[in-house]
C-alpha cells in the first residue's frame, strides 16, 4: 500500500493554517491484524535501508520530532525505528537548556548531536523549542543572557527562522536529510489523552502538571507552530504536518516519508575494484586451507 505522503507536506513559503489541516484521515489499516501486518513490513524495509545507508557511508538522516504533549512522539519513535540497529542510531530528547547551554547560542547544544555518516539521529524536541516554548513563555528567552540589541531587535523571530534555515541549508550540502515531522493532534484528543494519563496508574509516571500549563496556552503555542512551519518548511527540508489523532494511521505516514527519503538518496552497496578484489581472493586462499 502506497500512502501519497505528499499530502501531509508543507509547502515552501506558504502560510499554515492549522485550523485547515486535519488532524484525523480516514485510516490507512483495516483492523488491527492490517496495521501489524503493514508497519513490520515498513519497519523491515527501513532495517534493510539502514543497512545500506551505513554500508554506503556518504549521507547520514536527521528525524526531528515536534508536537504538543501527549501527541505520540515517544511512541512514534518508539514503533516506527523499532526494527533499526541500535548502533547507527540515536535518539536525543532536549529539555530545559542546562546552564552551559544556555552561555551558547541556541543551536549549539542540538549541534553536537547530529547524526555523524551512515547513522539516523532522532531529536525529539529539537532546536525548534527556541521559536515555539521560547515565544510562548518569553521568561525563558530572557534567561539566555542574549544582548539587549539582539532581543529589541523587530526582526528577532525572522532572524532565528534565518538561522535554522541556513543550519539546515548547510547539513543538507553536506550530506544530511532533514524530515521534519509535526504531530498534528486536536485539542480534544489531547484532552482523552490526558485523562487517560491519569485514569491509568500505569501511565501516572506520563503525566506532569506542566502539561496542563502548557495546554492553557494552546491557542498561544498553535500560532507559533504556524509561523513557524510557514517559515522553515523548504525543498531540502521539509516540515510533515501528520494527522495525529490516530496513533497508528500517524506511524504508518510516517513510516513512509521515512523511506521515501531513503529511496531518494538512491544508494548502493559498495563496489570492490579488481586490486580489492585479487586481495580477497588471496586471503580467502588462505582460509580455505
Amino acid at each position: 500500500m502506497k500512502i501519497d505522503c505528499a499530502a501531509f507536506r508543507v509547502a515552501e513559503g506558504v502560510e499554515v493554517g492549522l485550523a485547515t489541516r486535519a488532524t484525523t484521515v480516514k485510516p490507512l489499516y483495516k483492523s488491527g491484524k492490517h496495521y501489524r501486518k503493514l508497519i513490520e513490513e515498513k519497519i523491515a524495509e527501513l532495517t534493510e535501508l539502514q543497512s545500506l545507508l551505513y554500508a554506503n557511508n556518504s549521507y547520514s538522516l536527521l528525524l526531528i520530532f515536534q508536537a504538543m504533549d501527549a501527541a505520540g512522539k515517544d511512541s512514534a519513535i518508539k514503533h516506527v525505528m523499532s526494527g533499526v540497529n541500535p548502533q547507527g542510531c540515536q535518539v536525543f530528547s532536549f529539555k530545559h537548556p542546562s546552564s552551559a547551554e544556555l552561555a551558547h547560542d541556541f543551536l549549539w547544544r542540538t549541534t553536537q548531536c547530529l547524526p555523524e555518516r551512515g547513522h539516523i539521529g532522532i531529536f525529539n524536541r529539537s532546536y525548534y523549542e527556541e521559536v515555539l516554548i521560547v515565544r510562548v513563555q518569553p521568561e525563558i528567552l530572557r534567561s539566555e543572557a542574549l544582548p539587549v540589541e539582539v532581543l529589541q531587535a523587530p526582526d528577532f523571530w525572522p532572524q532565528r527562522y534565518q538561522s535554522i534555515r541556513e543550519l539546515e541549508n548547510h547539513l543538507h550540502r553536506n550530506g544530511t536529510r532533514i524530515i521534519k515531522f509535526f504531530l498534528h493532534l486536536s485539542k480534544e484528543e489531547q484532552r482523552l489523552r490526558l485523562l487517560r494519563r491519569i485514569d491509568d496508574p500505569e501511565k501516572n509516571w506520563k503525566f506532569s502538571t506542566a502539561d496542563i500549563v502548557q495546554r492553557a496556552s494552546w491557542v498561544k503555542y498553535q500560532q507559533a507552530y504556524e509561523e513557524c512551519l510557514g517559515a522553515t518548511s523548504t525543498e531540502d527540508a521539509p516540515w510533515y504536518a501528520v494527522p495525529a489523532d490516530d496513533k497508528q494511521n500517524a506511524h504508518l505516514i510516517i513510516s513512509e516519508v521515512i523511506l521515501d527519503a531513503f529511496k531518494s538518496l538512491h544508494m548502493t552497496y559498495p563496489r570492490s575494484d579488481r586490486a580489492r578484489q585479487r586481495e580477497l581472493q588471496t586471503i580467502r586462499k588462505r582460509l580455505a586451507k
